[in-house]
């Protein structure tokens, strides 16, 4: 699932980008991106530092290549602590987590105001439990994405490429 994502990354393989993963939790999708793009820089956002302290030790070889930054997808602010802005952000069964529209609204609205122009956003989710795949796509567009568009769905999961 998220190397179909990433596969529609539009981005040489061999670029040396700034990634944002959005809810990175233990690592798993950096460890995705760094394999698609071996000389990407991938700043990790997340609440919960025992998660953290999991995925530095799952990435610990590429250690040089990574920031990581805690902070609560519920609060927008989010975004002046990450440094961007970005080339790619991502994010898996993430999001969702917030439940409440307004909050992932605001969360899209953030990660847009984060990537260069062009730039896109790939997540992949669990929309059906959290407002369905239509409110999902409107609440991207309503963030200002340019382009929103469903790469994938398999209820629950829904993978969605935005394109700032």
């Amino acid at each position: 699932m998220l190397q179909q994502m990433l596969n529609r990354a539009a981005l040489q393989t061999d670029a040396g980008i700034q990634v944002l993963d959005v809810g990175a939790g233990y690592g798993v999708v950096t460890e995705e991106v760094l394999l698609r793009f071996p000389r990407a820089r991938v700043t990790l956002l997340d609440y919960s530092e025992p998660m953290f302290e999991y995925a530095r030790r799952r990435l610990a070889r590429r250690a040089a290549q990574l920031t990581f930054v805690r902070g609560d997808l519920r609060d927008a602010q989010w975004a002046a602590s990450v440094n961007g802005p970005f080339d790619l952000a991502v994010s898996a069964i993430a999001i969702h987590n917030l439940r409440d529209p307004q909050l992932m609204a605001g969360c899209y609205l953030a990660v847009r105001r984060v990537l260069r122009p062009g730039a896109m956003f790939l997540d992949s989710d669990l929309v059906s439990f959290s407002g369905g795949l239509d409110a999902h796509l409107e609440w991207m567009r309503e963030a200002g994405f340019e382009a929103v568009e469903c790469l994938s769905y398999q209820e629950p999961l829904a993978i969605i490429a935005a394109t700032a």
